[in-house]
């Protein structure tokens, strides 16, 4: 079978796509005929600069991916030959709080990933994917969806009529749009491109800024609350945005951060002043996975796909990454 294959630190073109055995199911384990793969900034980011994060060569890139169940190992009850599955981003979290365990088998950085034909799964670590989606729909779950997932259900007990911020048009932000509107809740995003905007307000956001246009947003994010601030964020930007976040939330509200993409001071002092619970997020457990899966199929959820990529062409889908002009996903199909 191939497998794209990280074999130096020559970034997304010395990416090689290369021939390896096929891999076999072992106790506990099941093979899974991979259909497709998403990718996220992290898989990027990972490719570009993987000797600081400890990465072994040869690595298989990517976390996030869905197939079919092709062979099952000795003692596996969960899964059969035929099954429809997406792997967990981390193959040994089931459940509880995270735990230097369950970091250590994160796929495509601490394990391989699922940028193949064919990949072995842990039955643990692995979910059954809502029928009414596509493959490709499927494999934008695993980080994005669940990130989204944990950062507004799970940590941020986002309720009906409650307020949330969503930074940005990526992956995470746009299906946090979609579990915003899904909960009856109130929906702010950002961008820098009215165009995105507008693709945003179609699938239901109620409220858009144009941060560019807008450079004090925050500002703005407080007269459309009436003064009070939103009850939860995402925050995709890290230093360079969270002083504004932490303005735009109420007090007492949830800032759950999933990204460090601009870089910049931060004074903790209105943290403490509003009692804001500042929450880092890596992604989620498989227990959260399948309760996203379970709500995602009742409300018939649809993850928002902006180009799929031949698995022969995924480089370029990497480099679509790097120059950011994308609206949610992009997905490699294999």
């Amino acid at each position: 079978m191939r497998a794209y294959e990280i074999v130096s630190d020559g970034g997304v073109d010395a990416l090689a796509l290369n021939e390896r055995q096929s891999p076999q199911p072992g106790t506990g384990e099941i093979l899974v005929d991979v259909r497709a793969s998403s990718i996220n900034y992290r898989d990027l980011s990972t490719i570009e600069d993987p000797i600081p994060r400890g990465i072994n060569f040869p690595c298989i890139p990517n976390s996030d991916g869905a197939g079919e169940v092709i062979s099952v190992g000795a003692g596996v009850t969960r899964f059969k030959t035929g099954d429809r599955v997406a792997g967990c981003f981390f193959q040994n979290w089931p459940d509880g709080r995270i735990s230097a365990e369950a970091m250590a088998s994160a796929m495509g950085g601490a394990i391989d990933g699922i940028l193949a034909e064919k990949v072995v799964l842990r039955e643990a670590g692995t979910v059954h994917i809502p029928a009414h989606m596509s493959f490709e729909e499927a494999s934008t779950l695993p980080c994005a969806g669940l990130t989204a997932w944990n950062c507004l259900v799970e940590q941020g007990g986002l309720k009906p009529g409650h307020t949330a911020l969503l930074l940005g048009t990526g992956g995470v932000s746009i299906v946090g749009l979609q579990i915003a509107k899904m909960m009856g809740a109130r929906a702010i995003i950002t961008s820098s491109s009215d165009e995105k905007l507008e693709r945003a307000k179609d699938l239901g956001a109620d409220e858009l800024i144009n941060y560019r246009q807008n450079p004090n947003w925050e500002a703005q994010v407080l007269e459309i609350t009436n003064g009070s601030g939103v009850d939860v964020t995402i925050e995709t930007g890290g230093g360079g945005t969270l002083e504004k976040t932490m303005e735009a939330t109420r007090i007492g509200g949830t800032i759950s951060l999933i990204g460090v993409l601009t870089s910049g001071m931060i004074n903790p002092t209105t943290v403490m002043r509003k009692s804001i619970r500042l929450q880092g997020v890596y992604v989620g457990n498989r227990r959260m996975f399948e309760d996203m899966n379970a709500a995602f199929t009742l409300n018939q959820i649809h993850p928002v796909i902006d180009q799929v990529f031949d698995f022969e062409d995924a480089r370029s889908g990497f480099h679509a990454m790097r120059a950011a002009g994308h609206f949610s996903k992009l997905v490699v199909r294999i």
